[in-house]
C-alpha cells in the first residue's frame, strides 16, 4: 500500500508565492523620490534595468550559489610552486560582471556629471538587495579611484594604465598583468594583528629601493591581518617607511610581468559575507609605490575610507530595504488567526515601523551621497559630520532591523532557504568594517570640532524647522548641546544617535508624506534610541505607510 503523501496542483497551503520577478527600483517609491531630489533622474533607465535584473529569480539564484560555495585558497600548484590565488564559484563572477557593467565600481569618476554620486548610490542600494559579498571589491575600487587619480602625477602609470581599466565597465577575472586586462579592481590592506583600528601601531616595513618620496618604489615586508578581496589587481596598503606610516600602491604583478611577493596565508572563515574572500597576507619583499609623502599614510588612506564609509551606509540601507520587502510580502500572503498577518493591527504596527526606519535610512544614504556630489564648503563640512554619524547609526540598526523582519516570517525566515538568514549574517559587517561604532563616534566629535561642521549641521536641521513640534524641540536641544559635545567622549554614542535621528526626521519632513514624517518624529525623537520596533503610539497611518513601502 502506497502511503506517500500525494502532490496536489494547489501547491503548499498557506505559503506565500516566491518573492521574485519584481523590479526593485520601480517598487521603491522612496528611492525613486530621492534620486529625483538629488539630481539623478537622468540615470532612471539604467536604474530600472538594474532593478529588474536584481529582482529576478535568476539573479537571486546566483546570490544563493555564490554564498553557498565559498571561495577557496590555492597556495601552491601540484608541483609545489607558489600560486597564492583564490578560486570562486562561477556565480560570484557573474555577479561581479553585473556590478561592473552597471558602473557600481566607477561611474562617478568615469562619467562625472550632476547627481552622479546620488545615481551611483541608488545603483549600489539596488545591488545590495541582491548580494553583498561582491560589494566589497566594488566598493574598494570605487573608493580607491579618486586617491589614485590625485597621485597620478607622481606615478604616471596610474593615469596611463590603471585608471582607464578601473573606469571601464568590464570585469576581467583573469590573473594577469593589468596591461593585458580589460578591467581592474582595487583592494586594501590596513590592519595588523597587534593594532586593528590603531593603524599607527603597524609594523610592516617599507624600505626605499632607490630614492625616497612620492612615486618611488619601496620594498614591503610584513603582514596584514585583514587583506580584503585578495584577487584584486592592486591594493592600497599602509607600511612604516623611514619617515613614518605611509600609504603605498601595491599591484599583484610587477612591471616586468612577474608576480609580486604577496603570500596569502589563509582565508578568513567569516560569519557572513561568505561569497567574498578576506585573507591574511604576508609581504615577502613585495614592491609597492609610495602615494603622497612619507609619514602621511593616514591622510592618504582616509581619502579612500571616506568613500568606503559612504558605501557602508548605503549597503546597510539596502539590507533594511530587502528585509522589509520580504517581511511585507510574507505578511500579505500568510494567514493566521482568521486573516492575513498584514491585516492584524499589531503586525501593521511592526511593518509600518520597519518601513519608517527603512525610508529614513534610504533618505539619509542618498542625502549623504548628494553631499559628495557638491563641493561647496557647507556640503564638504556636512559630509565630514554625516559620514561617521550615519555609518554608526544606520549600520548599527541594520542587525536589529533584519532580525525583526526575520521574526515576521517566523520559522520560514530562520532557515537557510530564506534570504533573511544570509542578510542577518551580513548585517554586522558594515558596522565593523572601516571603523567600529566607537571609532565613528570619535570621528564625529572631531568633525564637529572642525571649522564649519556645527554650522553645516545647523543649516541642515533648520531647513525643516517649523513643521513638527517634536522635531523643533529635538533640533533645539541638539544644537544647544553641540558646544559641549566635543568634550563628552563617554556620551558620544548617545549624541551620535540623537544627531542622526534628527537629520533623518528633517529629511522625512521635507520629502516624505506628512503622516510618515509625523510618525517618525513622534516615535524617535523623545528618547527613542533604544526602542523596539512595533511600538508606534498610533496606527492610523499604518496602511498608507506599508503601501508606500511596497506597492501591491
Amino acid at each position: 500500500m502506497n502511503t506517500r503523501p500525494r502532490a496536489t496542483d494547489a501547491g503548499p497551503a498557506n505559503q506565500p508565492p516566491p518573492f521574485a520577478g519584481r523590479n526593485l527600483y520601480e517598487s521603491d517609491v522612496a528611492l525613486r523620490a530621492a534620486v529625483a531630489t538629488y539630481g539623478g533622474s537622468w540615470a532612471e533607465p539604467a536604474l530600472r534595468d538594474l532593478g529588474a535584473v536584481a529582482g529576478s529569480q535568476d539573479a537571486r539564484a546566483l546570490a544563493r550559489a555564490a554564498n553557498r560555495h565559498a571561495p577557496e585558497l590555492l597556495t601552491h600548484d601540484r608541483y609545489g610552486n607558489r600560486l597564492d590565488v583564490v578560486e570562486f564559484h562561477p556565480a560570484y563572477h557573474e555577479l561581479m560582471t553585473l556590478g561592473c557593467s552597471a558602473g557600481v565600481h566607477s561611474s562617478p569618476w568615469a562619467e562625472p556629471r550632476d547627481g552622479a554620486h546620488a545615481a551611483r548610490a541608488a545603483m549600489y542600494l539596488l545591488f545590495g538587495q541582491l548580494e553583498n559579498g561582491t560589494q566589497c571589491p566594488l566598493t574598494m575600487t570605487f573608493a580607491a579611484a579618486p586617491v589614485l587619480a590625485s597621485h597620478a602625477d607622481a606615478v604616471p602609470e596610474l593615469a596611463r594604465t590603471w585608471l582607464p581599466r578601473i573606469h571601464a565597465r568590464r570585469y576581467d577575472r583573469r590573473f594577469l598583468p593589468v596591461e593585458r586586462k580589460e578591467g581592474a579592481t582595487i583592494g586594501m590592506g590596513m590592519t595588523e594583528r597587534q593594532g586593528g583600528s590603531d593603524v599607527r601601531s603597524n609594523r610592516t616595513q617599507a624600505v626605499p629601493l632607490s630614492g625616497r618620496g612620492p612615486g618611488q618604489p619601496y620594498r614591503i615586508d610584513g603582514e596584514k591581518w585583514f587583506f580584503s578581496a585578495p584577487m584584486c589587481d592592486a591594493f592600497l596598503v599602509l607600511a612604516q617607511a623611514p619617515g613614518g606610516l605611509s600609504c603605498f600602491f601595491l599591484p599583484r604583478f610587477l612591471p616586468d610581468g612577474g608576480v609580486n611577493a604577496i603570500r596569502l596565508r589563509r582565508l578568513k572563515d567569516k560569519l557572513g559575507n561568505r561569497s567574498n574572500a578576506s585573507s591574511e597576507a604576508e609581504f615577502a619583499g613585495a614592491t609597492a609605490w609610495l602615494l603622497g609623502d612619507e609619514g602621511r599614510g593616514i591622510p592618504v588612506i582616509l581619502e579612500m575610507v571616506n568613500f568606503t564609509r559612504l558605501d557602508c551606509v548605503i549597503g546597510s540601507a539596502a539590507l533594511m530595504r530587502e528585509s522589509l520587502a520580504q517581511a511585507i510580502h510574507h505578511a500579505r500572503h500568510r494567514s493566521a488567526f482568521g486573516s492575513t498577518l498584514a491585516a492584524h493591527p499589531l503586525m501593521k504596527n511592526v511593518l509600518a515601523d520597519l518601513a519608517l526606519e527603512s525610508e529614513a535610512a534610504t533618505a539619509l544614504a542618498l542625502r549623504l551621497a548628494h553631499a559628495y556630489d557638491r563641493e561647496e564648503a557647507a556640503e564638504v563640512a556636512l559630509r565630514r559630520v554625516l559620514a561617521p554619524a550615519a555609518k554608526f547609526w544606520v549600520c548599527k540598526r541594520a542587525a536589529a532591523f533584519v532580525q525583526e523582519a526575520m521574526e515576521v516570517l517566523g520559522g520560514n525566515g530562520y532557515v537557510e532557504e530564506s534570504p533573511l538568514a544570509r542578510l542577518y549574517r551580513e548585517a554586522p559587517v558594515n558596522s565593523i568594517w572601516e571603523g567600529s561604532g566607537n571609532v565613528m563616534c570619535l570621528d564625529l566629535l572631531r568633525a564637529l570640532g572642525q571649522a564649519g561642521g556645527a554650522g553645516a549641521l545647523a543649516g541642515e536641521l533648520s531647513s525643516a524647522q517649523g513643521r513638527d513640534a517634536a522635531f523643533d524641540a529635538c533640533a533645539d536641544r541638539l544644537l544647544a548641546d553641540l558646544a559641549g559635545a566635543a568634550a563628552d567622549e563617554a556620551g558620544a554614542r548617545r549624541f551620535a544617535a540623537r544627531l542622526v535621528l534628527a537629520v533623518q526626521a528633517a529629511l522625512l519632513l521635507r520629502h516624505a508624506p506628512r503622516e510618515m514624517a509625523a510618525a517618525f518624529c513622534a516615535s524617535r525623537l523623545a528618547g527613542g534610541e533604544g526602542r523596539v520596533h512595533g511600538a508606534l503610539a498610533t496606527v492610523q497611518a499604518c496602511d498608507a505607510v506599508i503601501a508606500r513601502a511596497l506597492p501591491d
